[in-house]
């Protein structure tokens, strides 16, 4: 057994390397391949780097003949060895190697010559490829033979060699889950070579070659025969990045092969079993992969198959893999029991907390003993593991599959309004599709939908309400212990049940929108319910206008759900028409069901303000109006005017066909109460008309004192303006920035100038006709603008962004260094993401300053970090309560183990609208209240007070104490940022503190 520190020039001689198939495939990203590559460069040349333990195992002579013409090396005195531990580490090696290799080839100097003439330092590139990638059989050269790679059978061995290594007349290679990670890893090096290149030259990459080869030390651990290699690797991979699930129950399952006796499974069934179980982890890699901008979690495709393999029963997240890995163990191979005391078909998890006692066997009985799992089980359970991989990417994706059109939509419906636990079940009942017919699944997809939108979606009902009872149909679907058609009746009969109680969860829940002003606006299944009902109309007029994807939970979509009327209506036409009703009224009427429209195009959204006549048919070219629009859009072109009237008729429209999609029971009591405009037939006195010029506010002045132009242009810009500027003012107060960012009055320029303490420059945020957001450093004169312009890479490098740096008049002494972007400015529901990326914006610009030219900044300037640990270009949102407690039910299953952490982030994006920015900061203060440490990112006032009381009533004393321990260090964290105080957060932690 070899023990010992040896660099890599050492290791690669006269040794092959292969990843056997219980191993994994690559896992690094990119910020392991970053570590990497910053100890390589950081290495002293003198220096040698501990890189870690290398295991390897010995193959034999016969085993390497599966490796497609390999064994020619073997009579030249090479070793032949299985990469038990390290295989990261060493394909990272060898792609860094590859491409090394690959790039002194590709430069100019080299392109006339053979491999023989280009030297890299005192090697020649021939030598290089043979004694660390690729060695030709002579005299031909017609084998070929990578001195590292995969087993043929493993997906990845085709995509290193020809995708990676470049060897040409591949045909088809299929991509997989882990085959993206080996083409990244070479993305990532191609580049970093050509930035070495280009800033240090060729010397830069002989000294990389030279401590990549000399100076990583491996820990050389050769396993020997008697030494359990399978054990080994599940011990040794539970450092680094780990193992998932599903490549531990992999090595198990392979691992247990070895284990039976000839007479349970002699030789040729061991080696079909193996072959069927790379097989099927082959297929399971392929489908969760096969979408490469969405692969699929594995550990989630897992915890389903169990459930819907299994018995179901409830206990903690991790339990599943516990279980799993417990049945398939060796110990159920190594101890016998005789055949007649026979398992029972139902296996629930309670099984693995309890050691069945051989001793009640009889030891007179004379009978052959076999393992307590036989062969057959392993078989199956793979089997049927391979049979439902497909299914469950087509319960993703299913206009992939070829279903027929019905199933394929009802499944599609299912996705988009959030399938939840009922996925294991969906991908059952997909599973069924040659015993089963067409009319008893998408019977079952109805009633599934149904229940999701009447209790969930409506109701509010825990997410895991009756998880319990639908997991366990699953398993009786696969068996057939159960119809369709039954359970399907059995989820009519609960939604029947439940529906009182949903209905008036769903009028406390949009009272509480509407205290907080945003009525149905803030019911997150908006869109859904208002897709479902522009899709009905399509179906009928056999034609959609409007397509799901505009109601993705991407913050900036929220511009496809538009107020008829305005929230804030500022146009003559509007205060007009409702000049009988108080503002709150208005508010009311703004946010009422029937005044909300999906839109077709983003464009419609700059429509906002405008007279309901001009939304319909606008007079502007370029801008296109309700009529050419959606179904729904047309539907209410028809109207003349969009009074009160009006948006009580369209709110009960929408609510006849709620019933009538989801056979829902609403009285006129109950609708009246959630449309919250009854108001609307109190008898009032006549109020006079308004007329037009009254709509101009009084009170403006210009910067010189005098009135703006015309009222039609004060009514048309200047107002908008100043409605953006006063609530960017008000945005900068709550967000405690009005010492700083949000100083100055507002005013009804385009432009809002911010002081920086300099005497050369100030900062200032621009308005550019209503299509872009602007940030812009003013700069007084010419000379001191040469002095940024001289740093000007390094100054974008910082900042992050490239910046318009000659967009001033060439004449102009003063200069403008700009950052646009589009963005539809006078949508007032997209306010906030304005406001804060100019925020965003203005402390990395503050912070580069900083850094570049601190000197022409004085003392008045912000203080701001310069490299932000969070992400702060993630757009905050407004969050309402009904998101932070969906935030709040995922974050518990993300502590729980239920479901990982960007699995939680899409749940709630999904279920809420939030952007994943915000929802995976939601769940990050959850896990650090739990744990009492300390968190970056913060949440509403609100929130917090929400997060920590639920955490008290759901965890205890001790569990609210750290989570105000949490908060106390967020405070402190804030402060040192120096953007002020959380006062509110500090109140929390006093406050909390008092009652300890």
């Amino acid at each position: 057994m070899a023990n010992e520190l040896q660099p890599l020039s050492v290791l690669f001689q006269n040794r092959l390397f292969r990843i056997p198939d219980y191993q994994r495939g690559y896992a690094w990203k990119h910020e392991q391949l970053a570590d990497f590559w910053e100890d390589l460069l950081n290495l002293h040349e003198e220096r040698y780097h501990y890189t870690g333990l290398l295991s390897l195992k010995t193959v034999s002579r016969k085993d390497v003949k599966s490796w497609d013409g390999d064994e020619w090396l073997l009579d030249i005195s090479y070793k032949p060895f299985h990469v038990v531990d390290g295989q990261q580490r060493l394909t990272t090696f060898s792609i860094l190697m590859y491409e090394i290799a690959a790039f002194i080839k590709g430069l100019p100097e080299n392109t006339e010559k053979n491999d023989d003439d280009i030297l890299l330092g005192f090697e020649s590139l021939k030598d290089l490829k043979a004694k660390y990638i690729v060695r030709k059989r002579p005299p031909q050269n017609i084998v070929t033979t990578y001195l590292f790679g995969y087993e043929t059978d493993n997906p990845s061995a085709n995509y290193l060699k020809y995708k990676v290594f470049d060897e040409p007349f591949g045909g088809t290679v299929f991509e997989t889950y882990y085959t993206k990670n080996l083409k990244y890893a070479k993305n990532f090096f191609t580049e970093n070579l050509r930035a070495l290149y280009e800033s240090d030259g060729v010397d830069a990459i002989e000294r990389l070659y030279r401590k990549l080869t000399q100076r990583l030390m491996f820990n050389l651990h050769e396993i020997e025969d008697d030494y359990d290699v399978f054990v080994a690797f599940e011990t040794m991979n539970n450092r680094g990045k780990k193992l998932t699930n599903l490549e531990l129950l992999k090595n198990r399952l392979i691992y247990l092969t070895t284990l039976f006796d000839d007479r349970q499974l002699d030789a040729e069934d061991k080696t079909q079993l193996r072959k069927n179980i790379n097989d099927t982890w082959k297929e399971v890699y392929y489908q969760l992969g096969r979408n490469q901008n969405t692969p699929l979690s594995d550990d989630e495709f897992l915890r389903a198959h169990w459930i819907t393999y299994f018995r179901y029963s409830r206990k903690g997240g991790d339990d599943y893999i516990r279980f799993l890995l417990g049945k398939f163990s060796a110990k159920n191979v190594y101890e016998k029991h005789a055949p007649i005391q026979e398992a029972d078909d139902e296996v629930i998890l309670s099984d693995l907390e309890t050691d069945e006692d051989d001793s009640d066997v009889q030891p007179e009985t004379e009978v052959q003993l076999v393992s307590k799992l036989a062969p057959k089980e392993i078989s199956d359970y793979v089997n049927s593991l391979k049979l439902l991989a497909e299914y469950w990417y087509y319960s993703f994706f299913p206009y992939d599959s070829a279903f027929a059109d019905d199933e394929k939509i009802w499944i599609d419906k299912l996705n988009r309004i959030g399938i939840g636990y009922f996925r294991p079940l969906v991908v059952a009942v997909m599973s069924t599709e040659k015993t089963t017919s067409l009319e008893e699944r998408v019977t079952l997809y109805k009633s599934v939908e149904r229940f999701i939108f009447v209790n969930f979606r409506i109701g509010g009902f825990q997410s895991n309400y009756q998880s319990s009872v639908y997991y366990n149909k699953s398993r009786d679907v696969l068996t057939g212990s159960e119809s369709l058609t039954a359970i399907a009746d059995g989820l009519d009969i609960t939604v029947s049940r439940d529906m009182d109680s949903a209905i008036r969860a769903f009028i406390a829940r949009t009272n509480r929108r509407f205290d907080s002003g945003e009525g149905f606006y803030g019911w997150r299944d908006l869109r859904y319910f208002l897709y479902e009902y522009e899709y009905e109309k399509a179906v009928k007029n056999n034609l959609q206008k409007v397509d799901w994807r505009m109601f993705t939970r991407v913050e900036k979509d929220k511009l496809t759900v538009e107020h008829i009327l305005p929230q804030t209506p500022s146009k003559w036409y509007w205060k007009n028409t409702y000049r009988m009703f108080t503002d709150e009224e208005t508010k009311r009427l703004s946010a009422s069901l029937g005044n909300l429209l999906p839109l077709s195009q983003n464009i419609n959204s700059s429509l906002q303000n405008d007279s309901f006549h001009d939304k319909k048919n606008p007079t502007t070219a370029g801008r296109r109006g309700y009529i050419n629009g959606s179904h729904s859009e047309i539907e209410v072109a028809q109207e003349n005017d969009w009074t009160a009237q009006h948006i009580l008729n369209r709110g009960l429209s929408l609510f006849a066909f709620m019933e009538s999609r989801w056979n829902v029971t609403l009285t006129d009591e109950q609708k009246s109460e959630l449309l919250h405009i009854d108001f609307i037939n109190d008898e009032r006195e006549d109020v006079s008309e308004i007329p037009e010029i009254e709509s101009t506010p009084q009170n403006w002045e210009q910067p010189n004192g005098e009135p703006p132009n015309s009222t039609r242009e004060l009514a048309d810009r200047h107002i908008r303006r100043y409605e953006f500027w006063s609530n960017f003012v008000e945005y900068c107060k709550a967000s405690e920035r009005s010492d700083d960012v949000g100083s100055r009055k507002p005013g009804y320029d385009d432009w809002y100038d911010v002081s920086v303490g300099s005497r050369d420059y100030h900062i200032f945020f621009q308005l550019f006709r209503q299509r872009t957001l602007r940030i812009g450093i003013y700069v007084y004169r010419p000379e001191d603008f040469a002095r940024l312009e001289s740093k000007k890479d390094n100054i974008e490098a910082i900042y992050g962004s490239p910046l318009e740096w000659y967009t001033s008049r060439e004449k102009s002494v003063a200069k403008r260094i700009l950052h646009s972007v589009d963005a539809d400015v006078h949508n007032t529901a997209l306010f906030p993401q304005h406001f804060q990326w100019f925020i965003n914006q203005f402390d990395k610009l503050m912070a580069t300053l900083r850094r570049f030219d601190n000197s022409a900044l004085g003392s008045e300037a912000l203080l701001v970090d310069s490299l932000f640990d969070e992400s702060t270009t993630d757009v905050l949102i407004d969050i309402s309560s009904d998101m932070a407690e969906v935030a709040y039910s995922v974050a518990r299953q993300v502590h729980n183990g239920k479901i990982g952490r960007s699995d939680g982030r899409e749940e709630i994006a999904l279920r809420t609208g939030m952007n994943p920015g915000s929802a995976g900061d939601y769940i990050s203060a959850f896990l650090s209240m739990i744990g009492g440490v300390e968190y970056k990112r913060t949440i509403k006032e609100s929130h917090t007070k929400y997060f920590v009381s639920q955490i008290r009533t759901d965890y205890g004393e001790e569990a609210y104490r750290r989570a105000i321990e949490a908060c106390e260090k967020h405070a402190k964290y804030y402060a040192t940022l120096g953007r002020g105080r959380l006062a509110y957060v500090e109140r929390i932690v006093e406050e909390a503190k008092e009652t300890f």
